[in-house]
């Protein structure tokens, strides 16, 4: 549905979009995540006619738009939904989603999808931000558009109603069978509700992807620490294992890297016990309500987080025994190699067995 090839786009002497490009499915949701001026909204902007790229070419179905070809935003059947609701302050809510709709049975339909038939009188003024997103959303859809681009549309709705209004506006687009650019600077918004997500940096697509794989298999380590707490546990390949402070971890079939590397470790791939002769310490901790965050100081000095249940209350100072949790399989990323650096190897999927390691080191201590 849509095919973006080569996009550029520069506002001076800044280039805001370097050479992107990506492909949408018929009814597919693609999240864009990227820190703030990473170019995101800049290509939404591009895709629905509101800035003229310097090259690339765009397709929306069978619309072919590039600088030799415009076509202005009137005419290429794509619906926004602006972070800022942008509607008619004078016109009801039933009013904002016709306008400029033949078709009233589909104001109707959108009214009672979005559980507003309630609201069909009011005016914007007397809405809530939840509801005022849901009647954009609604007037965006009555329109039937080919495309819907969706530019940070929570960012101005508090923690609670962000986690229950993604669902609703995702189950609308897949409702609706329509296609979405969803750009938003959320991790965990990009990572629930899209299909696939493209990480950006500078202009440029770091990793397109599902959610699953971006996250387990980052790309570099920018999308590493960017899709969540990371941490780089040091360690050396030797064989077909990786050695580290934490112990020996096998390598999966096929990798054929030496040296040095360094392991990504996120908070929820650890775990740890209170232990008198164990490898590491309590540096901090941080009550998080359901869960506790731990600062673990290994013997050798590197730091790593640890989440874990909220039941287990250590305090700073206590010893410890933190291991590698069984599960998937971790990220070898070069050492040092920089934040563009690119994984080297996998290691296998901790295994039970190695999960029983500590204890049994432990006892026999």
């Amino acid at each position: 549905m849509l095919r973006i090839r080569n996009l550029s786009l520069s506002y001076a002497d800044r280039r805001a979009i370097d050479a992107l490009s990506l492909t949408l499915g018929a009814d597919e949701i693609l999240t864009l995540v990227g820190p703030t001026g990473c170019g995101k909204t800049s290509t939404l902007r591009v895709v629905a006619g509101l800035e003229t790229p310097g090259a690339g070419e765009i397709r929306i179905g069978d619309l072919h738009i590039d600088r030799a070809h415009p076509v202005p935003p009137e005419r290429r059947r794509t619906g926004l939904v602006f972070q800022d609701f942008a509607l008619f302050p004078h016109l009801s809510v039933a009013d904002n989603i016709g306008f400029r709709v033949s078709d009233r049975a589909a104001v109707d339909h959108w009214l009672e999808r979005l559980g507003i038939e309630d609201k069909r009188h009011a005016m914007p003024a007397t809405l809530s931000g939840g509801q005022k997103q849901r009647v954009a959303l609604a007037r965006c859809l009555a329109h039937a558009p080919a495309l819907v681009l969706l530019d940070e549309p929570l960012s101005n709705l508090d923690a609670a109603l962000k986690d229950s209004l993604r669902w609703e506006i995702r189950d609308a687009l897949k409702a609706a069978g329509v296609p979405a650019l969803w750009v938003t600077h959320d991790q965990a918004e990009a990572l629930s509700v899209g299909d696939r997500v493209g990480v950006m940096r500078a202009g440029r697509l770091e990793q397109l992807d599902t959610p699953e794989a971006c996250f387990t298999r980052p790309a570099s380590r920018f999308v590493a620490r960017f899709l969540g707490e990371a941490a780089f546990l040091p360690g050396c390949i030797e064989g077909n294992a990786v050695h580290t402070a934490l112990g020996r971890h096998p390598l999966a079939a096929g990798a054929d890297a030496q040296g040095a590397v360094d392991l990504l470790l996120r908070p929820d791939d650890l775990a740890l016990r209170a232990a008198q002769a164990g490898n590491a310490a309590i540096a901090w901790t941080r009550y998080e309500g359901e869960t506790r965050l731990y600062g673990v100081r290994l013997r050798d000095g590197a730091l790593l987080k640890v989440r874990a249940n909220h039941e287990l209350n250590l305090t700073r100072g206590t010893a410890v025994e933190a291991w590698i949790c069984a599960g998937q399989p971790l990220v070898l990323f070069p050492a040092d190699g920089g934040d563009t650096a690119r994984p080297v190897a996998a290691t296998a999927a901790m295994t039970d067995e190695s999960q029983a390691m500590p204890a049994r080191r432990a006892a026999a201590q």
